[in-house]
Formats: structure tokens, sequence, C-alpha cells
């Protein structure tokens, strides 16, 4: 007979047995884990400021399109979740599609790049990697795909420099940092970043994962955990649960100086809805970006909510706007089966329409 919560006794000792069985099994497998690493596809360094590295991908066949296709990440991860690996890739799904297909690479700030600026990051690497993409490719412009913080970026970068890009995709990119449903910024509109900086110079990547991980604390901190035991006998998934692991984790800090005047301007200010915002003493006004733009979201994203992506719709200059949306999180537009077999697709055959057009 069943108690009140639906379960007896012989269900709690059937799921112990099962429960040891599989802790057994886990055993055996554990030895025989490989090292992972995430970054599938080979590359190529084709342009260098600093630690900031410009590569390019390598596809099994040279890509067909003549405009280069430029990655812009986020600074508060490494940007290999576009390929973190061989089944889950981003950039190999772009570049089966043969786009020619290039990510740039922030690196690691330490504490002598405490001072570099919006200015350094948008007007200096941003600049300089898009200004080597159309000397080496004798382009006048090339399409560029900026993706969470990167897709803010290059909405930034858009509107200051718009004659050196032809097509802009942005991906799971904040726009409205004052959504109400954006528990992110109400933290952050609280932070005295002044204090903050002035207190620890670059912000430690382990602060930031932690303020990502309680978000969802009982999701990301407890629930997936408890959910490694179901997959302890299954070399393959724990071998794609610890490569996860190991990006989010290898994460690095932020430059200050960067950080302080983001938080400012976008998270407390709202300067991309209220204006304001200004790199290098450059005003951005969203009206500038005038080239055909595709803005794509994910409809169960706790990062950046629906909302204050849509919110781009309206608020540039182009007469060639797009939206698509994908089912999934912040991550899973990525990763997930769906997005491989939809993402790079839907890329692919945007960019070539305005090709034809």
């Amino acid at each position: 007979m069943k108690g009140p919560l639906g379960f007896n006794a012989d269900d709690l000792l059937q799921e112990t047995l099962a429960f040891q069985r599989k802790l057994a099994e886990g055993l055996k497998v554990l030895p025989g884990v490989d090292e992972v690493d995430y970054g599938a596809t080979a590359r190529q360094e084709v342009w260098r400021d600093g630690r900031v590295v410009l590569y390019r991908f390598v596809g099994d066949t040279p890509p067909t399109a003549r405009v280069p296709l430029l990655i812009v990440y986020a600074l508060v991860n490494r940007p290999y979740m576009v390929d973190l690996q061989a089944d889950r890739s981003l950039v190999r799904g772009l570049l089966a599609q043969g786009e020619d297909v290039y990510v740039l690479d922030w690196g690691y700030p330490d504490r002598s790049e405490r001072y570099l600026t919006l200015e350094d990051y948008l007007l200096r690497f941003l600049d300089g990697a898009v200004d080597a993409l159309r000397r080496e490719a004798g382009v006048p412009a090339i399409d560029v795909l900026g993706v969470c913080q990167g897709g803010t970026f290059s909405l930034c970068y858009a509107a200051l420099r718009p004659h050196k890009l032809r097509n802009l995709v942005t991906m799971v990119t904040p726009v409205d940092f004052h959504t109400p449903d954006n528990m992110l910024s109400s933290w952050a509109r609280t932070v005295d970043v002044d204090l903050m900086v002035d207190t620890v110079g670059n912000i430690p990547a382990d602060l930031m994962n932690a303020s990502y991980l309680m978000l969802k604390p009982f999701r990301l901190n407890l629930q997936k955990y408890v959910g490694l035991l179901d997959i302890l006998d299954d070399k393959q998934a724990l071998e794609d649960f610890l490569r996860m692991e190991k990006w989010i984790f290898d994460s690095p800090d932020l430059a200050g100086e960067a950080f302080r005047e983001f938080v400012k301007q976008f998270y407390q200010r709202n300067g991309l809805v209220e204006g304001g915002i200004e790199i290098g003493g450059e005003p951005v006004d969203l009206a500038a970006v005038d080239m055909p733009l595709l803005n794509i979201y994910a409809e169960q994203d706790h990062l950046v909510p629906p909302a204050a992506s849509r919110a781009l719709a309206g608020r540039t200059g182009s007469q060639d706007y797009s939206e698509l949306s994908f089912r999934g999180g912040h991550i899973g537009i990525y990763v997930s089966g769906r997005a491989q077999r939809e993402v790079p697709a839907a890329i692919h055959r945007w960019l070539r329409e305005r090709d034809a057009g």
C-alpha cells in the first residue's frame, strides 16, 4: 500500500538498490573518462593585438562565401561555446553551409589591463580585427555575428562604424536592460560599481560565475549535480557534462574600467533604450545602424529575457530588420540538437538572401 507521498518501503528499497548499482557502474566508467576540452574545430591565428587574437576556423571544405563572418562573443566567458564539441558546434554548422567564419578571442586580462576601456575593446580591438578582415578578403565591409554582450558591443560598433559592416546578426543580445523579468539587471542596477572597481580592480571571474549561478540557485548549484548520478555509467554523457563544466569555470577576469563603464551605461542607465551612451567620446546612436539586421533570441533565456532582445525592433535605422526565436535557453541555443539543425541554416539562409538582393 502506498503512503500519502505516493511510495512505500519497497519503493525506497528498489530506489536504493538502483542507486547502488549506478554508483558501482560509475566507479568502473570514471577511470576511463578522457581529458575533455572545448573548441572542436581547427583554427588559425590571422591577427593579434596584445592578448586579443583573431582566429579563422578551418572547415572540411573551402568556404564559398565571399564575405567573412566574424563572431564577437562576450567578455565574461570564453568564446568557444559556439564550438563546444564536434556534434554541438554553431561554428561547424556555419562552415558546413559554406560560411567563412572567424572569432575574436578577448583573452584573459591581467592586472596590467585593469584600465582597458570600452573604447579599447570596440575601437581598438574589434575595429582592428574588422579592418584586418576587410584587407584580407578585399571587401569594403564584413558580416558580424554578435553573441550576448558581444551582440551589444556589435550594435555599438555598427552605430559608430556602419560603413564597415555589410550585415549584422545579433544573438541572445540584451538591448533593454530594464525589463521587469531581468533578475541580473535588477542586481546590477543596485551595485556601487565605483566602490567595487576601486576596491578590487579587475572583477574576478569566480565572482561573476557565482552571480550567474545564483540566478537559479537550486537548478544550477544542486539539481544538475544530483542529475549527474544518472549518467555516471555513460562515458559519453559524462564527458559532455565535464566539458560544459570546464567551459563554465574557465572564465576570464574582467578589466575593471570596462566593467565600470558597461554596468553604468547599459545596466544602470539603460543607454541603448534611453540614449546617452558614449564610447571613447563618440555618441552611440542606434539610428546609424542602417545595414540589414537579424535579431535572434531564445524563448526560455533566463540571462537575456526575450523582451530584452526584442526591444531592438524599431530602434535602429535599418530598413531590413528580421527577428527569429528558437526554443531553448541562453546556452541551449548553441548546443541543443534542435539548435544544430536550425540555427546555422537560418543564419546562412538570411545572409545569402541579402547577397542575392
